[in-house]
């Protein structure tokens, strides 16, 4: 005796359909295309500005350890303008700094 030929699913009503004519049941095209993520989310635009507009004092500390305190006056895509208390402003290059906090 021959085993029957079962599907574990149930087909769905255009391939019971197509089944039943003797033409091939259409594949299903694997949903929605994901895109990929944004080149640039923004965030440390936003994160800057918050920061300005509250005039937030921050600590940045640099590659080699120097630890600066002051407020972000202004920022560009390769550095940001410290204004410090009692001392120069500064102008640092965003590749020297290793992370930035709240004072």
């Amino acid at each position: 005796m021959e085993p029957a030929n079962r599907k574990l699913i149930r087909p769905s009503f255009t391939e019971a359909k197509a089944e039943a004519k003797g033409q091939r049941p259409p594949q299903p095209r694997g949903g929605p295309k994901r895109t990929s993520p944004p080149e640039q989310t923004n965030a440390e635009n936003f994160y800057y500005l918050k920061q300005m507009q509250s005039k937030t004092s921050m600590s940045i500390v640099l590659r080699d350890g120097e630890i600066l305190k002051g407020v972000i006056e202004w920022y560009d895509k390769d550095c940001l303008k410290v204004n410090r208390e009692g001392a120069p402003n500064l102008l640092v290059f965003k590749s020297n700094i290793k992370y930035m906090h709240k004072a």
